[in-house]
């Protein structure tokens, strides 16, 4: 197994085995992810603007960030070490909701993901890593809802399902 390996999982988010990064995307198999969303104390949401180079959806909008967790780490770990080394924050991390998704790149990839989504809390302004981020920004959610609404293709497809899941989650009870 090497750092490229990601987790298959079934549709209950059960492992059933791995397999290597770039290859569970071209075969668009069903794999373990989460999205990290964070909110400052004015409540506005982080998105990062995905490196144009990335193997999909380069130059799009999405939340402050997004990985898999290696064989053997969980989730609040992985999400922890991904947020620092994409966007060189650190915070507390809770789970809040889980999706299943799938999208179809024109490059021939799918993300066929079981999605956790992380929520934390940050102030401050963020380190990007020019190999994950192009540019980042806090964006009020009424704002943000607007602009998804109007142009949804400069987003991630996943973002827009979390942004529209959010609602539901009862965002008072976290912050």
């Amino acid at each position: 197994m090497d750092k490229n390996d990601i987790i298959l999982v079934d549709e209950s988010d059960k492992e059933i085995g791995t397999g290597e990064k770039m290859e569970v995307h071209r075969k668009g198999l069903l794999h373990r992810c989460f999205s990290i969303v964070i909110f400052n104390a004015k409540g506005e949401m982080l998105l990062q603007k995905r490196a144009a180079g990335k193997y999909h959806c380069g130059g799009l909008w999405t939340n402050a960030c997004c990985s898999h967790p290696r064989p053997g780490e969980d989730i609040i770990s992985a999400g922890k070490r991904r947020l620092r080394e994409e966007m060189g924050i650190e915070c507390e991390l809770q789970e809040t909701f889980q999706f299943t998704y799938r999208a179809e790149f024109e490059n021939g990839l799918t993300e066929h993901e079981f999605d956790h989504v992380l929520l934390g809390k940050f102030d401050g302004k963020p380190h990007i890593n020019p190999e994950e981020a192009d540019d980042w920004r806090w964006v009020d959610v009424t704002k943000l809802k607007e602009e998804i609404a109007g142009n949804p293709e400069k987003f991630t497809p996943w973002f827009v399902i979390i942004v529209d899941k959010l609602e539901g989650v009862g965002l008072a009870n976290i912050f």
